[in-house]
């Protein structure tokens, strides 16, 4: 089958995801409202801006939980394909003429749709409750365009990889989301990393959110927030080499991990 039909099917595969995904209210409402409420918790809680630099802690917030909804693919792909696989569907797809990159091609797009929705929530937020300023630079956007690309991909590749590791899709959220939450705590998302012990840096630094993180903040900060960072500047060409190789590495594990069966399958 052509590239071009693989694409076309993944699409479609995407826009059947996505409008499954609207059906669950609850699901659209916790996925898209949590940001929000995190934003205005910790944007309420440590108002002010940071001593000696004069940026904002919610400029802060707002660029960790950017990079935070952009590996959102993560979770989602891990506990949905672990579902998938659990009842059933990943075997009935396999009987289908859906070819099987198509499948993870609408996964991924969904996921993207996602993401790029919360990253649109949480800036209009910021604008409109945090005084966030976007950046005017045109170089700037291009930083947060291919630190978005690059993180959303290693994310879902991380993501299908990960799947295989609950042993039921009943047991996915747990197994999934607790590597999730305490790379939040460790990466940049919830405490500058600044202020986390030298040990707990070099954990966060094996893994691709506390780089995305970084991106973001060259963004939405800019300058003036280079001394908050643990090096004392964004390292942005070490953020695309560590998030290029998460990609590749990612693609990697899929390979060798994935599995289209359940355990009790065989």
């Amino acid at each position: 089958m052509s590239r071009s039909s693989v694409a076309r099917l993944g699409l479609s595969r995407a826009v059947f995801e996505t409008r499954m995904f609207l059906r669950e209210r609850d699901a659209v409402i916790f996925t898209f409202s949590l940001p929000i409420v995190l934003l205005a918790i910790f944007g309420a809680i440590f108002s002010g801006s940071v001593a000696g630099t004069g940026v904002s802690v919610a400029q802060l917030y707002v660029a960790g939980l950017i990079g935070s909804a952009a590996m959102t693919g993560f979770q989602n792909l891990g506990i949905g394909i672990a579902i998938d696989r659990d009842d059933g569907t990943l075997k009935r797809l396999a009987g289908t003429p859906l070819p099987r990159s198509s499948y993870f091609v609408g996964k991924a797009l969904h996921t993207l749709f996602l993401s790029l929705c919360q990253v649109a929530l949480l800036l209009v937020i910021g604008m409109l409750a945090f005084g966030l300023d976007l950046p005017t630079r045109v170089s700037a956007w291009v930083t947060f365009c291919w630190v978005f690309v690059l993180g959303v991909l290693a994310s879902a590749l991380l993501g299908v990889a990960a799947s295989s590791l609950p042993r039921s899709g009943r047991s996915a959220s747990a197994v999934i989301a607790m590597p999730f939450v305490v790379l939040q705590f460790v990466s940049g998302v919830f405490i500058p990393v600044s202020q986390l012990p030298a040990w707990l840096v070099n954990v966060a630094s094996v893994f691709p959110l506390k780089w995305m993180c970084q991106g973001f903040r060259s963004v939405f900060i800019g300058d003036a927030g280079a001394a908050l960072e643990v090096a004392g500047s964004y390292e942005l060409d070490r953020v695309a080499l560590v998030l290029g190789a998460w990609v590749i590495g990612g693609l990697v594990l899929c390979l060798l991990t994935f599995r289209w069966k359940s355990r009790r399958d065989g």
